[in-house]
């Protein structure tokens, strides 16, 4: 069976992409072989990595630089049930493009709040563009830092509706189990009773991608 390739971009910054990133592959290793590749200049997948070191839960995280993308993925992908990606954090990089054309699979995470998702508009022709060359390709927004005490606004729910992307059904909530799970080097999963809930925000995730 072929691997499932997962790109996770966003061009603009503190929308959780890592976050995701990270949390997705440590998820998706527990069904299979999985490796996360760094192509974010700031290196962050892999420094969380590198906290945790040998006593971390999240499979192999490898830099991605901006030769031979699309054959880095797919060499990755022979030896692997699942490739994610963490993409560059703006537009202008050729590595996003490249990344997209090669991936079944495109996550755009972002907060909730209208000016955060029209502050992501580019984000969704830049997809759109990707999809031109990679019509295969999927892509779905990722709502990340929910607060569950409060159902999304009717003024996000318009703004989703109108980027033009499709919005998974379930999101990241906000928890202070990602900010431990990222202080620790590892992933939610590896809290154990701290991180169940974020584990279950984390799953239906997972769930739903591998469904769609």
């Amino acid at each position: 069976m072929a691997a499932l390739r997962i790109a996770l971009a966003n061009q603009k910054g503190g929308t959780g992409k890592t976050t995701l990133a990270v949390n997705l592959a440590a998820g998706l290793h527990r069904r299979g072989a999985t490796v996360l590749l760094d192509a974010d200049p700031q290196g962050s997948a892999g420094h969380w990595a590198r906290v945790g070191s040998e006593s971390g839960d999240l499979p192999p995280v490898r830099r991605l630089g901006e030769g031979a993308v699309d054959a880095a993925i797919r060499d990755a992908a022979r030896a692997q049930r699942h490739v994610l990606v963490d993409c560059p954090p703006h537009l202008q990089s050729g590595v996003l493009q490249q990344v997209m054309q090669a991936v079944d699979v495109v996550l755009v995470p972002v907060q909730p709040s209208p000016l955060d998702l029209w502050a992501s508009v580019d984000m969704a022709e830049a997809v759109r563009t990707a999809q031109r060359r990679n019509r295969p390709l999927r892509a779905y927004l990722v709502v990340n830092q929910l607060d569950r005490r409060n159902a999304l606004s009717g003024a996000m729910q318009q703004a989703l509706a109108e980027f033009g992307l499709p919005a998974l059904a379930n999101g990241l909530t906000r928890r202070a189990a990602f900010r431990s799970a990222a202080l620790e080097g590892g992933s939610v999963y590896a809290l154990g009773s701290r991180g169940a809930a974020a584990v279950a925000d984390v799953e239906a995730i997972i769930k739903e991608v591998l469904s769609s």
